[in-house]
């Protein structure tokens, strides 16, 4: 059984403090959501997790690895994979494509083509557009095939950033669904977003953060009546 756990973290970007002693937990089979402003360390985070930037102080643990001491390619080995800010697919390939990339690491092709089919089955837009370039998807369509890339890695964890960003309210909620669908079929989910009552409405549980540090944390239902947080994020 892996869990997520970080433990103390400090991370700098030359000078300046991203993380201030950050701790947090993400267990098997949960979806934690990761809430705080523009600056509070929440990107920061999933880049440490994903090993593209180093902590200069504390641990970060999936399982018995020490995924500070991996490199990128090694935690995408290990099963955790990263889906950025802004979704990044390949503009000029197909959907198709697209989706086969994301099992790079994966030696066998007939799971390959499996999981391409299932995230066809759990997301049937992207079926219809499978010879479409990506570049001619919509927001919402793009970020659907940034998940189904992921998902034909096979992730143990996957840390999503911001996937309801500058998504119409409607898709907000279709690409909500399927991250639970996601978790229910077993994959482990930390979402960073700023939506914060989408985000809440689907999550186990969720932290605060503010100033790289952790300021409340609970579950998701209590946090969503709590009036800081009402106050914060969610408006009255």
């Amino acid at each position: 059984m892996s869990s997520l756990v970080i433990d103390g973290v400090d991370l700098f970007y030359h000078r300046v403090q991203a993380l201030d002693g950050l701790s947090l937990e993400v267990a098997e089979g949960e979806i934690v959501a990761l809430l705080g402003n523009n600056g509070a360390g929440k990107t920061s985070t999933l880049s440490m997790i994903s090993g593209l930037v180093r902590p200069k102080a504390g641990t970060v643990r999936w399982g018995d690895r020490d995924l500070a001491k991996l490199h990128p390619w090694d935690i995408v080995g290990a099963g955790l994979l990263h889906i950025p800010e802004g979704r990044r697919i390949f503009s000029t390939m197909t959907v198709h494509e697209n989706l086969l990339i994301g099992g790079y690491l994966v030696k066998d092709q007939r799971l390959i083509r499996q999981r391409a089919d299932e995230a066809y089955e759990l997301m049937p837009r992207l079926a219809e557009r499978r010879a479409q370039q990506g570049g001619t998807l919509s927001g919402g369509e793009q970020q659907m095939l940034a998940l189904g890339r992921a998902l034909v890695g096979g992730p143990k964890l996957l840390l999503l950033d911001e996937p309801s960003m500058g998504l119409a309210p409607l898709i907000v909620k279709q690409v909500m669904e399927i991250i639970q669908r996601v978790n229910e079929q077993g994959t482990t989910v930390l979402l960073v977003e700023q939506n914060a009552r989408a985000a809440l409405r689907i999550a186990d549980r969720a932290y605060v953060i503010d100033g790289g540090r952790v300021t409340m944390s609970g579950p998701a239902a209590e946090l969503a009546e709590d009036s800081r947080v009402i106050e914060a994020y969610l408006g009255a």
